[in-house]
């Protein structure tokens, strides 16, 4: 039985999204995205890279957040490993960043690995984020050249006490 609905706190549920919700995290992933400043030209070349596939969607863990029912952010990690997963996305809603979601988020997903056998997860940082997951525990272990001149990713590893 799939979990569907397990967190439910002022308004706020995290459920397991489903294909239809792609378009929406879509959307979302592109505005938060462009919260960060990047010009429209650049979005433009991203578009393709930030969209959520209904594909995506039913082949990968993928949990949103709804607070009053509107989807304000999610997050999808894969199995990189029995031992190993990759948070692959985490987005919030660009009017809704600073209120504590982005926290409500990890943590979510924190509890969900903790009862696991993984011991290693690994992500992809945007680099104004880096800070944010670091209070998490997470280490930068490496650099990733970006599609942008002298950008670099963080790729960022937390080691978990099994």
């Amino acid at each position: 039985a799939d979990i569907v609905f397990y967190y439910n706190r002022m308004n706020q549920i995290i459920e397991r999204a489903t294909f239809v919700d792609s378009d929406e995290l879509s959307e979302l992933t592109y505005r938060s995205k462009a919260y960060w400043g990047y010009s429209e030209e650049q979005m433009e070349k991203w578009r393709d890279d930030l969209h959520i596939t209904e594909e995506y969607i039913q082949n990968h863990e993928v949990f949103l957040l709804r607070k009053n029912n509107q989807i304000v952010g999610y997050y999808s990690f894969i199995m990189i490993s029995p031992s190993t997963i990759k948070l692959d996305n985490l987005f919030i809603d660009p009017k809704n960043i600073g209120k504590g979601l982005g926290r409500t988020l990890m943590n979510d997903f924190l509890s969900l690995v903790n009862n696991s056998d993984v011991s290693i997860i690994t992500l992809e940082s945007e680099p104004q984020v880096e800070q944010f997951y670091q209070k998490f525990g997470f280490k930068t272990v490496s650099q990733l050249k970006s599609s942008i001149l002298n950008r670099f990713l963080p790729i960022m590893e937390l080691k978990l006490n099994t």
